[in-house]
């Protein structure tokens, strides 16, 4: 059984509300640039390479965004907790609680892509005792399952 968080899960406009809370809050600026990519970003259910942003935000501009940018942005947004990566899909996915830290497991379709987040402190917590017992520290877990989900199986 998973112990979860107490957290609020934003959506839509208050997705983007909190996250620039977040952003500013960290001491950051949400510029235009910063705000079309999370838009962008937000939007998805299923985790977006930098290149699939970078177009996205290009035709909502309408004019060419680099991929470059579009990674600068997302390394941001992970440091301040406003996305997450997905380690084995090379992408990004929105965290629908920027306020929060905490390490999530992903839960992620093999056959739709979509990536879903739950939340075990037990599982986490025992992986980052394992990680101290041999002598490593600032250990931040990822964990990520691949499956078929619900709505694919």
């Amino acid at each position: 059984m998973a112990v979860h968080h107490i957290h609020h899960e934003h959506s839509g406009d208050g997705l983007v509300k909190a996250a620039r809370s977040a952003l500013v809050e960290s001491g950051e600026q949400w510029t235009e640039m910063r705000a079309d990519v999370f838009a962008a970003l937000a939007e998805r259910e299923c985790p977006a390479s930098a290149y699939d942003l970078a177009e996205s935000v290009s035709a909502l501009r309408g004019k060419r965004v680099a991929p470059n940018s579009v990674y600068r942005i997302l390394d941001l947004f992970v440091r301040t907790n406003l996305a997450r990566r997905v380690e084995s899909a090379n992408a990004y996915i929105a965290n629908s609680h920027p306020g929060c830290r905490h390490d999530c497991i992903f839960l992620i379709c093999d056959s739709c892509g979509k990536a879903i987040h739950i939340d075990d402190d037990r599982l986490t917590g025992a992986l980052i005792g394992a990680a101290r017992d041999a002598g490593f520290a600032d250990v931040r877990p990822v964990v990520e399952l691949r499956g078929t989900c619900a709505d694919c199986s």
